[in-house]
C-alpha cells in the first residue's frame, strides 16, 4: 500500500548533469532522492516530468514519489521546508501535494512550456543563463516563423536524429518572440516536445533573423522532415522549462492509497489521443516508470 505525492520545484541547471541520475556526475534527481531519504527514509527514486539535459534549467518542474505513509498537509509543508534546508541554493522546493493514484508527473501533463533567452550585449547578470547573439536580427520575420509553428505538425526536421519515438507530431499552442531592451526571449508551449526540438527551432529562426534563409525556406524545412536542412542547435544554457500543466482533478486534499502501480491506470490525456504519445520531451529521453 502506498500514497502518491507531487513535488513542485525549480533549479538552475548550470552545475548539474541534467535532471536524471547519471553514473559520472551530480544531478538534480540524485539530490532530491538523497534529501527524501534522509528526511522521510524514502528508498525509491522520484520520477520527473522530463529529463532536462546538462545546462538546462527549470522554473517550474514537477516530480512524483510514492510513500507508505499518509502525510497530512502540515507534514508535507514540513517536508518541503526540511528539503529546502537540505538542498543547495540552486534548487528550491515550492510545495509537495497529494495526488490521486495513477497521476504521473510525466504522462499526466497536458502541456509544457519552454523559454529561450538571448542577450544582445554583454550582461554580467544574465550571461550564465542566456545565449549571446551579436549583430542585427529581424524580429518581425522571426515572429512570422513562430506563427508558422502553431497547430499540429510533424516536426521531425527539428528532432535529434536516431531517437526512439513513435511519431514526430506535436501540437504547438503558443509560439512567440518578445524583445525588451537588450534581451530577446522565445516562448513556446506544446502538448509534447521532441528531443532537442526547441534549441533547433531557435537556431533555425536565428538564421531567418540574420537573413541567411527566408520565411518561405523556413516553411520548406518544416515540410521536408529533414534535420539536415534545419539550422544549428543553440546552447543549452539559454533554455528553461518554464512550466508544466496538469488536470486539476489529479490533485487531492488528502492522500489516497493504492495497492500496486502495476494495477493502476496512469491518468493521462494521451489515452484519448494515442497518436500523441509523449515519447520524448525537448532535451529529454523517455523516463522509465519508477
Amino acid at each position: 500500500m502506498a500514497y502518491r505525492y507531487f513535488i513542485r520545484l525549480a533549479y538552475s541547471g548550470l552545475t548539474y548533469c541534467g535532471w536524471q541520475i547519471q553514473p559520472n556526475g551530480i544531478t538534480v534527481q540524485q539530490l532530491v532522492n538523497n534529501g527524501l531519504s534522509v528526511i522521510i527514509r524514502y528508498k525509491g527514486s522520484v520520477t520527473g516530468c522530463g529529463r532536462t539535459d546538462a545546462g538546462v534549467s527549470s522554473g517550474n518542474y514537477f516530480a512524483h514519489f510514492d510513500h507508505e505513509e499518509a502525510f497530512s498537509e502540515k507534514s508535507l509543508f514540513q517536508i518541503a521546508f526540511r528539503l529546502n534546508r537540505f538542498l543547495p541554493q540552486d534548487i528550491v522546493v515550492y510545495e509537495i501535494k497529494s495526488v490521486l493514484p495513477g497521476a504521473h508527473a510525466r504522462f499526466s501533463a497536458l502541456w509544457r512550456e519552454y523559454e529561450y533567452l538571448i542577450i544582445r550585449r554583454k550582461d554580467p547578470f544574465n550571461f550564465h543563463n542566456s545565449y549571446f547573439v551579436h549583430g542585427d536580427l529581424d524580429i518581425e520575420k522571426m515572429n512570422t516563423c513562430a506563427k508558422l509553428l502553431l497547430g499540429r505538425h510533424d516536426f521531425q526536421c527539428f528532432s535529434k536524429v536516431n531517437t526512439q519515438v513513435n511519431n514526430y507530431l506535436c501540437e504547438i499552442k503558443n509560439s512567440s518572440w518578445i524583445e525588451k531592451d537588450h534581451m530577446l526571449k522565445f516562448t513556446i508551449r506544446a502538448d509534447r516536445f521532441l528531443r532537442n526540438m526547441v534549441r533547433a527551432i531557435v537556431g533555425t529562426m536565428l538564421d531567418v533573423g540574420r537573413g541567411k534563409i527566408t520565411i518561405e525556406e523556413f516553411q520548406k524545412i518544416i515540410d521536408s522532415h529533414d534535420r539536415g536542412k534545419a539550422g544549428y542547435s543553440v546552447p543549452a544554457k539559454g533554455l528553461t522549462l518554464n512550466g508544466v500543466g496538469y488536470p486539476e482533478e489529479i490533485f487531492s486534499d488528502k492522500p489516497t492509497f493504492f495497492l500496486s502501480e502495476s494495477n493502476e491506470k496512469i491518468i493521462s490525456h494521451y489515452y484519448t489521443n494515442p497518436d500523441s504519445t509523449p515519447d520524448s520531451d525537448d532535451e529529454t529521453i523517455p523516463v522509465s516508470n519508477q
